[in-house]
């Protein structure tokens, strides 16, 4: 286990820890849960490298502890996986780290090419959320708080051959010297990345569902929405500048650990 291993299970004990401390405020629940992740990647306005990225889809799971507080207020903390990221086509720019080596091309210009690109980045999460749920059996809910991500990989999958061009309407396209041929490459790559990107990702989430109690404990289904607030680029001349979100369908199933008090 790595030290950032270590990290991410101390603070999740530590939450665990104080959750449990508090149990006799009410019912003590321990579940877990997945789904789909459909994120995206919020990029600047007018930045070449970061804007017109489309959703993708990811898996999403992990195990959460409830606390209730009232009969109608808890608070949850959660570990989960998130993987996140998003996808681009078309003539678009191309970063250094995209290009094969040795390529003799100018240099401190901005190149564009035609390909695909998905950018593959993988969480994991600890939100700390508090539910407002309303009705007596079956109980809606409502949740929001904020989250904190450690990313643990990052990789952008490129496919397709395409000239390089020195405009993005890709009129000019790069010629070898002394030859009269436009460059043509190959993109298709497995590019890690994940040096190029910060390490934590702080964010909001805030979503709701349904509880229906089956056995012994209760099913939970929920949609939320997740608005990454950190800058994700280390270097935002190179590679720009773009923050995460998405969208979270999930089900999942939770045991109590305490009775409610009797009031």
């Amino acid at each position: 286990m790595n030290c950032k291993q270590v990290r991410i299970c101390c603070v999740f004990i530590c939450v665990m820890l104080v959750a449990g401390g508090y149990a006799y405020a009410g019912e003590f629940k321990i579940g877990a849960h997945g789904g789909i992740n459909m994120p995206n990647l919020r990029g600047e306005e007018g930045d070449p490298f970061t804007e017109g990225f489309e959703s993708r889809q990811g898996a999403f799971y992990g195990i959460f502890v409830n606390l209730g507080l009232t009969p109608h207020i808890s608070l949850a903390a959660e570990l989960n996986y998130s993987s996140q990221g998003g996808k681009r086509s078309g003539l678009q720019i191309i970063t250094s780290t995209l290009l094969p080596e040795g390529l003799p091309l100018p240099e401190g210009m901005d190149l564009y090419a035609n390909y695909r690109i998905e950018s593959i980045l993988d969480y994991i999460e600890i939100p700390l959320l508090v539910r407002l749920s309303f009705g007596k059996k079956i109980r809606v809910f409502i949740n929001a708080g904020p989250y904190i991500g450690f990313l643990i990989r990052a990789k952008a999958l490129t496919e397709g051959k395409s000239f390089l061009y020195m405009d993005k309407n890709g009129a000019i396209p790069v010629i070898i010297p002394p030859g009269t041929q436009p460059l043509e490459i190959d993109l298709t790559a497995d590019t890690d990345i994940k040096d190029n990107l910060k390490d934590t990702n702080f964010g909001l989430a805030s979503g709701g569902g349904i509880m229906i109690p089956i056995g012994p404990g209760t099913v939970i289904a929920e949609g939320r929405l997740q608005w990454g607030l950190t800058v994700i680029q280390k270097d935002i001349q190179e590679s720009g500048k773009s923050r995460t979100g998405g969208f979270i369908i999930s089900v999942g199933y939770s045991l109590p650990l305490t009775k409610k008090k009797s009031s």
